[in-house]
């Protein structure tokens, strides 16, 4: 397991699935997430049944509070490929009562040192609603810069379109706090 200050990034397991699926029920969670088709909970448990082992291509990890064990969160890094070592990041909070605390800071300044120290990246990369400015603040506080805009090409589940902001982060760029 790779532990922050407040948490600790674990793989997933079975049981974590409904506490997943009950987050994606709700909107508020959700708002800055790609809209995606609504799934019953047996379709959901296949999806994770189904989904593969982590590997360099793709690692997927729960984020659990280190003080309560609790599953807060889900972050992974993705397309990473070892001719580029360039990743993509993703992160999403479902524990409304986590949303302040640091702790997705924590979360992502973890996984980029993972990304760096284990993998042997030398870019993550991120996009985000422009407007999510909680998310933007965090991901600066880790060391992230805001590279790029793309127009009005996130559509809410409001039908609203937003901009998207491409972050980007080096190992010499990570704040290790």
């Amino acid at each position: 397991m790779t532990t922050g200050k407040l948490v600790r990034l674990r793989p997933l397991e079975p049981s974590d699935t409904e506490t997943v699926w009950r987050w994606g029920q709700d909107d508020e969670i959700t708002q800055w997430l790609d809209a995606d088709y609504d799934e019953s909970l047996a379709q959901r448990r296949k999806r994770v049944d189904d989904r593969p082992r982590n590997s360099y291509e793709q690692v997927v990890f729960g984020i659990e509070t280190l003080a309560e064990g609790k599953l807060i969160g889900i972050t992974d890094l993705r397309d990473a490929t070892p001719e580029t070592g360039r990743a993509e990041l993703d992160i999403w909070i479902g524990a409304k009562d986590h949303w302040n605390g640091g702790y997705g800071t924590d979360a992502v300044r973890t996984l980029c040192a993972y990304g760096f120290d284990v993998m042997r990246l030398h870019l993550i990369a991120l996009w985000v609603v422009a407007e999510n400015e909680r998310a933007r603040a965090a991901y600066r506080k880790v060391g992230f810069r805001e590279e790029a805009r793309h127009r009005e090409c996130f559509r809410a589940r409001d039908g609203r379109y937003h901009d998207m902001i491409l972050m980007g982060l080096l190992d010499s760029d990570l704040i290790r706090g």
